[in-house]
């Protein structure tokens, strides 16, 4: 993982909905008046309630330069790069991206939870799940609470009782970013592990999709293509029921993707198999292949249960993606 992605996000003063609040208020003492340390440690404390520790506000202070906004020259403070973009327009939008390409799993978890809401539990474990370099314990929630309170804090997800869940505006936003971040430089640290026994290679054309949408999908299938039992995340495909090209509405939508073998996700994307709404599947007729792993893993499973988790895949998808096969 490159060194300027992120692993711990810090949370801001002012409450757990009041982040970019703060954020603001912060860039704007620093854009009219280049503090001093000393400076800026006494305008935290005269602009936050109960708030004195010189290492709890500088800890806040060096997460924000960590992520890009703010620089210092060693005697004052100054907008970096990322600040002044984000400043210019104020957007959630530019925000956001700043976050995103700075922090690991912010983008991942907008992908979730557009799927459905979460518990701050289970948050944390979709997180560990999906970007195992996190390091955090097992069942730990409070760095899932500051990812989540920061795309709160952006108006992106909200929170009702026990559950998070996604807003309007998130899920605008994931519905791009599945195809607009694909360039982000953030690969999964286990797709560049050797292959291990059970896995084969295989090069096929795949779209580009952001990786932190792939790992998502990879981990909500418990990394492995419930058709052929490839286990190696290197060797997975993330695989539309609804084609990418033809229903582009549906490019994010989680109830829509499965992780595939290279191979086998070929084979699905040109109709040599498929799977019913009982998640059974069932092969074309005019498919023949003297191929023993094709044999053992699509043509002797016809009519068999595939091991999908219930309500991975929406059946209203899978019906309409076979109404378009003419031999189903």
């Amino acid at each position: 993982m490159p060194p300027d992605r992120l692993r711990s996000i810090v949370p801001m003063f002012g409450g757990a909905t009041n982040y970019v609040d703060t954020l603001d208020a912060i860039l704007e003492f620093v854009d009219d008046y280049n503090p001093t340390t000393n400076e800026f440690v006494g305008w935290h404390r005269g602009s936050f309630a109960n708030v004195s520790s010189r290492d709890s506000i500088m800890r806040r202070v060096s997460y924000l330069q960590q992520v890009g906004l703010l620089e210092s020259d060693g005697d004052h403070w100054y907008l970096a790069t990322a600040g002044h973009k984000y400043i210019q327009d104020q957007t959630t939008e530019t925000l956001l991206r700043i976050m995103c390409d700075r922090n690991v799993g912010l983008r991942s978890l907008l992908y979730a939870l557009s799927a459905a809401p979460m518990t701050i539990k289970e948050i944390s474990d979709q997180q560990l799940n999906t970007h195992p370099e996190l390091g955090w314990s097992s069942g730990e929630t409070d760095m899932a609470k500051q990812r989540a309170n920061w795309l709160r804090s952006m108006g992106l997800v909200k929170k009702e009782g026990n559950f998070f869940d996604i807003t309007s505006e998130g899920r605008q936003f994931v519905q791009g970013a599945v195809e607009d971040c694909a360039d982000s430089d953030w690969t999964p640290a286990t797709d560049g592990a050797e292959a291990s026994a059970g896995t084969y290679v295989t090069t096929i054309h795949s779209r580009v999709v952001d990786p932190e949408f792939r790992a998502t999908v990879i981990s909500r299938h418990d990394r492995m293509c419930p058709i052929s039992g490839v286990d190696h995340p290197g060797l997975l495909d993330v695989a539309h029921v609804l084609s990418w090209s033809e229903y582009p509405e549906y490019r994010a939508d989680l109830t829509n993707v499965l992780a595939l073998s290279k191979t086998h996700h070929a084979a699905f994307d040109r109709g040599l198999f498929t799977i019913d709404q009982d998640y059974r599947l069932h092969v074309n007729p005019a498919f023949e292949t003297q191929s023993e792993l094709l044999q053992r893993t699509i043509i002797e499973q016809d009519g068999e249960r595939v091991a999908l988790l219930k309500e991975s895949l929406n059946p209203e998808y899978l019906a309409q993606h076979n109404a378009a096969l003419a031999w189903v």
